[in-house]
């Protein structure tokens, strides 16, 4: 894996965004130890079954977490914005296990590679890290829930719904680049199935869809109001 190194803008730019988590002398080590990475929209930054010997945290942008099925199918988990990290990831660390997860940018996105000897040590010096690595599995725990929820209790125009909002929400934009293919394989459903509820949707005036591009109504209107 490339690295970026540090400069000073990064180093400023690390403090200004972790201080209402970190004290200044974790981040100073965080800089010193870290490693910065730069990934492109769609690039994948972990793959299922790859080893990991470092722990993600997001600097800047998007990623979203997917888990696959015996079958080769794929299973949105949840996304990781500023600050975040993933606690499947965490969990590999510590036992020096494969990832069982796939992560992927949503959006042009920097990530920060902490190498597991420093996660160690600082959950041991640092009690802001303590903390924030057991609310990070806390948080992973509660949202794999809610995803699992998801799937059992809501109905598919709800899942779409609401797979839309989220993806508006963590994107910035109501505006979404996504095809229903794209839709459906991070939702373990069939295209033909989304693009029936799409339509539904859009008769309902909750969306609005262009070639591979789909349009969530309401936040659009607050975003020009």
């Amino acid at each position: 894996m490339d690295f970026k190194p540090f400069d000073i803008k990064c180093y400023n730019k690390l403090h200004e965004r972790f201080e209402f988590l970190f004290e200044p002398k974790l981040i100073n080590e965080i800089c010193q130890f870290g490693n910065l990475r730069i990934f492109k929209p769609d690039e994948e930054i972990i793959d299922i079954g790859g080893l990991i010997t470092h722990m993600p945290l997001v600097i800047s942008g998007s990623v979203k977490v997917m888990t696959e099925d015996k079958n080769g199918d794929e299973l949105l988990l949840y996304y990781l914005e500023l600050g975040d990290t993933c606690a499947v990831t965490l969990n590999c660390c510590t036992k020096k296990a494969k990832s069982t997860i796939r992560a992927i940018s949503e959006t042009e996105s920097e990530l920060l590679f902490i190498p597991v000897e420093k996660m160690e040590d600082w959950m041991i010096k640092y009690k802001t890290w303590r903390n924030y690595v057991l609310d990070s599995y806390n948080v992973r725990l509660n949202e794999m829930v809610s995803a699992i929820d998801n799937i059992i209790f809501n109905s598919m125009e709800e899942r779409i719904e609401k797979y839309l909002r989220d993806k508006a929400w963590i994107t910035k934009s109501a505006t979404l680049n996504i095809s229903h293919q794209d839709v459906a394989n991070d939702l373990h459903s069939a295209r033909v199935v989304v693009s029936r509820v799409m339509k539904k949707l859009e008769n309902n005036n909750v969306i609005r869809q262009l070639r591979n591009k789909i349009i969530v109504v309401d936040l659009e209107e607050k975003r020009n109001g």
